[in-house]
């Protein structure tokens, strides 16, 4: 087969600019839900005093979330036609969650993790529209869903932090 002509053109009722336009937002989601991962990953692995147990519960089941999460992620992009991004620089190019200390204490922690779902909300928020826009009702479940998903942990970490 002709490597050029080697790709079946998708006929699902969404034209190629909607699903580029739809894709460039789930990527960026992508790439701020997976650096969220491995920052959780990084403090679940290495917070210390008194509440490390309650942190380190709380972080392996957000990090586990978030691994599903990303998979669903780059899938939704693949079946929109296009490659997901994958690699630490093009993650790099498209997030908004800057890296984790692991050093740092567990208040900073706390507040950091709280800081970046905040940010993965808003990244959310901006993929939406062109969801909507396109009826493509498959992405914007997928987002509401992520939106619901950070909101509640943003909350659950907010509380945690307040006196």
């Amino acid at each position: 087969m002709n490597t050029e002509q080697s790709t079946i053109q998708l006929n699902t009722g969404i034209e190629r600019e909607e699903r580029s336009l739809i894709c460039n937002g789930l990527s960026k989601v992508l790439a701020d839900s997976y650096y969220l991962m491995l920052k959780t990953h990084n403090y679940h692995w290495n917070v210390k005093g008194l509440n490390f147990r309650q942190i380190h519960l709380l972080t392996e089941e957000q990090y586990t979330e978030l691994f599903q999460a990303v998979d669903q992620i780059a899938e939704r992009i693949r079946s929109l036609g296009f490659n997901a991004p994958g690699s630490v620089q093009e993650f790099d190019s498209l997030t908004s969650i800057r890296q984790g200390d692991g050093t740092s204490s567990d208040k900073v922690m706390l507040s950091d993790l709280l800081e970046s779902h905040e940010s993965v909300i808003r990244t959310a928020r901006e993929a939406l529209p062109a969801a909507a826009d396109a009826s493509d009702e498959a992405t914007v479940d997928l987002l509401t869903h992520r939106l619901d998903v950070h909101e509640k942990t943003a909350w659950m970490l907010r509380s945690m932090l307040e006196n």
